[in-house]
């Protein structure tokens, strides 16, 4: 994918030929790591301007491929129409890039796996398949599923808001969008558009019904929230603008990055903590659902829901916290969601009784 953008003139063109399947992998190993670095945030212009630009690219050169096979022209043209076919390539390749980027960054992979082994397998198929770039109903299917991805997390930052209706107006600007480029594709070239319109429709649709799927089940990741900081202690507190924590000592499991355990005297709380990012001027509610494991039944018991507002445009997220009265020993954990169930981070921990408060050390949180 990468390797497109950056043509090796100085290789002779039967070498190139020869690694362009190794020389592509590694460019595009190369290209997810340059993104993943100054792909920053989801509301940044840079990010937008970048991902708007890829849209742009991949439907000027799906119109330009469709009209050269609709005129079928000789000389120049016909010479063009290999680079627009990897001009269509490159831009599926830097949207699938920057698409499992932010909803990568914005999942939560017990829930969210089965969309991003999607988005995966479409970065990679990117490569595989890229023989089929100039088919229509193949390349159309792709950019449908482009537009609705990108609509997802763009709308919101002009509703400035979330939930089912702002889910379903990204759904209705990526079917206006992909209605306005197919009928451009009719106005070009009628016939050719009359005998790929059923791959076209079945693809969309397909498309269409996936990601609504994935959306209601809570498997489409909550982009563009993202959790960029949680953790459970004995307290939270607020002074100013600034969080204080008092935390259990930290131990070489948890270090790891195994779930904490807490030690928890008779009556005494315990608070978890959340910094949730969302985009500047994007107001939504958040609910930490205390959750604790009932061995008998062998499931998982909601046991408190607290819910409170944030507004986005903080780097480091907005913060917030919640706070369990006396919690009994056993499996918890804190579920950080939307207001409509839709899963943002996971602050698992486990309690143990014991007689006398455990010994603290105080923490800012940032």
């Amino acid at each position: 994918m990468r390797a497109l953008a950056h043509p090796l003139v100085a290789l002779p063109l039967s070498a190139f030929r020869r690694y362009e399947r190794h020389l592509s992998a590694v460019s595009m190993v190369a290209g997810f790591a340059f993104d993943n670095y100054y792909l920053d945030r989801v509301d940044h212009p840079i990010a937008q301007l970048a991902l708007f630009g890829y849209v742009l690219s991949a439907i000027a050169s799906i119109v330009l491929v469709h009209l050269i096979e609709t005129i079928e022209p000789e000389g120049l043209l016909l010479k063009a129409r290999p680079l627009l076919v990897v001009a269509t390539q490159f831009s599926f390749g830097g949207l699938w890039s920057a698409f499992l980027i932010f909803y990568g960054r914005s999942a939560v992979i017990a829930a969210s796996w089965p969309f991003l082994i999607v988005l995966a397998a479409m970065l990679i198929g990117n490569e595989v398949f890229a023989k089929y770039q100039s088919r229509l109903a193949f390349t159309s299917t792709l950019l449908f599923f482009a537009l609705f991805s990108y609509a997802i997390f763009v709308v919101p930052l002009f509703t400035r808001a979330l939930g089912q209706r702002t889910f379903l107006l990204s759904g209705g600007v990526a079917v206006a969008c992909f209605g306005a480029v197919l009928t451009m594709l009719s106005a070009i070239g009628p016939e050719r558009m009359r005998a790929a319109w059923r791959g076209i429709a079945l693809g969309a649709l397909g498309v269409f019904a996936i990601l609504n799927l994935f959306y209601f089940t809570n498997i489409l990741p909550p982009l563009p929230l993202t959790l960029t900081k949680a953790g459970v202690f004995h307290s939270v507190t607020k002074t100013g603008d600034v969080y204080q924590a008092m935390a259990e000592p930290a131990t070489f499991l948890g270090a790891a990055g195994a779930a904490p355990v807490l030690h928890v005297a008779p009556g005494e709380p315990l608070s978890v903590y959340s910094a949730v990012f969302a985009p500047i001027q994007l107001r939504t509610n958040i609910v930490h659902l205390w959750q604790h494991y009932d061995t008998a039944r062998a499931r998982w018991q909601t046991e408190a829901a607290v819910s409170f507002p944030i507004t986005g445009g903080r780097d480091g997220g907005y913060r917030g916290s919640s706070t369990k009265s006396s919690p009994r020993s056993g499996q918890w954990r804190v579920e950080i969601a939307t207001a409509d169930g839709r899963l943002i981070g996971r602050v698992p921990f486990s309690v143990v009784p014991v007689p006398a408060t455990p010994a603290t050390v105080l923490q800012i949180l940032k």
